[in-house]
């Protein structure tokens, strides 16, 4: 969990780590932006920036691709624990070696409530992993269980923090910015729904 203690309210949005995202907006005192290395993620942040005039956006090697933590075989599931493991054993030994300082640093860097009065609003452009880290923290759950959570390409999750409460998910997987054919991408055919917001889902 971010550190409590005295300080004004923080709104952090993670997401939108797909090739393409729309996000509009009026400028807002106390937004500032952070985007992972890789290019699919600098390319969406310079996107938004372009449409948040005055937005700050700043590189983060914690907000990066990497596995935040590597569980145990007796943390996980009896039934899924062989297959979870050899999933991430799949993956470089950077990301899976590298991973638990950079989740450190991005949970004292993103979350948590900040110093001052005034709130501030953060958007983090990031990856699937990091994106289920945050949402674990917040609803302060196992840190294996970030693995059953999935986001969309150029979806939104905003959790809320302010001091002296327990962090909020406000909203996880949003895409109603999105229009309908970029919905629901990145996940296997079949896993999203048919009809989205009561429009019908164009023929893959």
């Amino acid at each position: 969990m971010g550190q409590a203690g005295p300080g004004g309210a923080r709104s952090a949005a993670a997401g939108l780590s797909g090739d393409r995202g729309q996000l509009g907006g009026r400028g807002h005192p106390g937004v500032t932006g952070g985007a992972a290395p890789l290019p699919r993620a600098a390319q969406t942040a310079r996107l938004v920036g372009e449409r948040l005039d005055g937005v700050p956006v700043r590189r983060s090697e914690a907000a990066g691709d990497y596995i935040p933590y590597m569980p145990l075989r007796e943390e996980l599931p009896a039934d899924s624990a062989d297959a979870t493991l050899a999933r991430l054993a799949r993956f470089p030994a950077g990301e899976r070696e590298g991973g638990t300082a950079l989740a450190r640093e991005a949970l004292a860097r993103f979350t948590g409530p900040v110093p001052g009065d005034e709130p501030r609003h953060e958007l983090v452009v990031t990856h699937n992993f990091l994106i289920g880290w945050l949402v674990r923290d917040a609803l302060d759950a196992p840190p294996w269980w970030r693995l059953g959570l999935d986001h969309g390409n150029a979806a939104l999750t905003v959790i809320r923090y302010a001091p002296g409460r327990p962090a909020s998910l406000v909203f996880y997987n949003d895409m109603r910015h999105l229009p309908v054919q970029l919905r629901w991408t990145g996940f296997p055919p079949g896993y999203s729904p048919d009809v989205t917001a009561g429009e019908e889902r164009p023929p893959r």
